[in-house]
């Protein structure tokens, strides 16, 4: 038994070690799977909790996947592109403006899709706008960083928006419907105050006024990509153009909402995500006439394997005895009252999420919490002060998330430098601020409409 606990331990550190180092930009999925192998070997998780894992991960995987689908099909289409035009428009010269427009489609992003997909995508586009801006590195930092924090953070509000969240919610029996209603209006309100906060932060080191853009960023792809808006760079094109992008905008809307009906009624939410994805897939294929490959080539698979692995290497901490110590330590606290007890788990998770990532350390969190026997609603409203400290609290380092580690991992393909001390000069303010004011919101809420 000594023997099991050590080795699961030594390799979940190495494990994590591996993700956060990525030597020679291996991706993140090769060290978690070569982990979860060495778990199932040493014959710490069993047959039977695999195919709990597959049961809880599942509908999860398949219901992120959909959206990443979705926004990559978005991207071919030039939405990301025509998008950032916009911005440069709607900014107007101003380099606060611009910054206020990049927190709205940071957050509208993850909304739509997912923290990961937002990232993915928004990411090389707001360095592609900055770059087009002419801006020196100093200034464009601030646009980059507050954008990424933004759209991490922004998961919190509805449980769809991040895969770890979607797992969660399955441990806890809540349904995606109930997480929003409980959720969403707290978590938007953390995020208009950690938008603010960080423009306070940052303000100094924006530019005042924008220079002249040295080309066209909408008429860049379009000139370059087959697409069936292409034409000749007129107004009665670009209207067009915009009214196209709205309606496909509309879709994605209209879908992200039947999640919602679906959760409401029991229906699993996967079935939509998929049929949604499917249906913008194939009308893609007749509107441009492009076979669909290339989207499923874009599309990040590996995500599913880092996921199922990281559960792997969980269980295996779960089995070994972790939640029992932390049910020990943990329970007397929550006892106290729901406000001590959010602040705890929530500041927990967030402790844990930086030093280990936030994908196992909400789900050592939430497991923790089934352990403790808690009535419906207090289990509920600790759940969700897990997930602030998970996609907030978890920002602090910008090794806290997969969604951070992604970007800058394009950072670094971008050969756009952002140091730790560039990173830290913001987030040491925001976010303990930020994750705090949201903590309390959750509780006042849940006590005015759910007690």
């Amino acid at each position: 038994m000594h023997f099991e606990i050590g080795m699961t331990i030594f390799v979940f550190v190495m494990t994590m070690i591996v993700i956060l180092w990525r030597p020679g930009g291996i991706n993140e999925a090769w060290p978690a799977s070569i982990g979860a192998v060495i778990i199932l070997l040493t014959g710490t998780v069993s047959q039977g909790d695999i195919f709990d894992i597959i049961d809880k991960i599942g509908g999860a995987s398949i219901t992120i996947m959909a959206t990443i689908v979705m926004a990559v099909i978005l991207e071919s289409f030039g939405f990301f592109h025509w998008a950032a035009a916009r911005l440069t428009n709607l900014a107007r010269g101003s380099g606060y403006r611009l910054y206020w427009y990049i927190q709205l489609l940071c957050f509208l992003m993850t909304l739509l899709f997912n923290n990961d997909g937002s990232i993915m995508i928004t990411t090389p586009i707001l360095i592609l706008l900055l770059k087009n801006l002419r801006l020196k590195s100093h200034e464009a930092i601030p646009y980059l960083l507050s954008g990424a924090l933004i759209a991490t953070a922004s998961s919190a509000p509805i449980g769809v928006s991040n895969i770890v969240n979607l797992i969660a919610l399955k441990i806890v029996h809540m349904t995606l419907y109930m997480h929003t209603a409980m959720m969403f209006v707290p978590a938007t309100l953390g995020l208009i105050f950690m938008s603010w906060l960080m423009f306070i932060v940052v303000k100094k080191k924006l530019p005042k006024k924008l220079p002249n853009i040295s080309y066209n960023i909408e008429e860049s792809f379009f000139t370059k990509n087959f697409h069936p808006l292409k034409g000749k760079m007129t107004v009665e094109t670009k209207r067009q153009r915009t009214k196209f992008m709205l309606k496909v905008l509309l879709y994605v809307f209209v879908v992200r909402c039947l999640l919602f009906v679906a959760s409401y009624f029991s229906i699993p939410i996967e079935w939509v995500a998929v049929l949604g994805s499917l249906s913008l897939l194939i009308w893609r294929w007749y509107h441009l006439r492009t076979n669909p490959v290339d989207i499923l080539k874009k599309t990040p698979w590996h995500i599913l394997i880092f996921a199922f692995s990281m559960y792997v290497i969980i269980y295996g901490l779960h089995n070994v005895g972790l939640t029992a110590m932390l049910v020990q330590i943990c329970e007397p606290i929550v006892n106290q009252g729901l406000l001590s007890a959010s602040f705890v788990m929530g500041g927990l998770v967030s402790i844990l999420s930086n030093i280990f990532n936030n994908h196992p350390a909400l789900m050592i969190g939430t497991i923790t919490l089934t352990e403790m026997g808690l009535d419906p609603i207090t289990l509920k409203t600790i759940y969700l002060a897990n997930i602030i400290g998970s996609d907030m609290g978890s920002l602090l380092l910008p090794i806290g998330t997969l969604a951070s580690l992604i970007w800058m991992h394009i950072l670094k393909q971008n050969k756009v430098k952002i140091k730790w001390k560039d990173y830290l000069s913001v987030s040491l303010i925001v976010i303990p601020i930020t994750t705090v004011v949201t903590l309390l919101l959750l509780f006042y809420w849940v006590q005015m409409i759910f007690s």
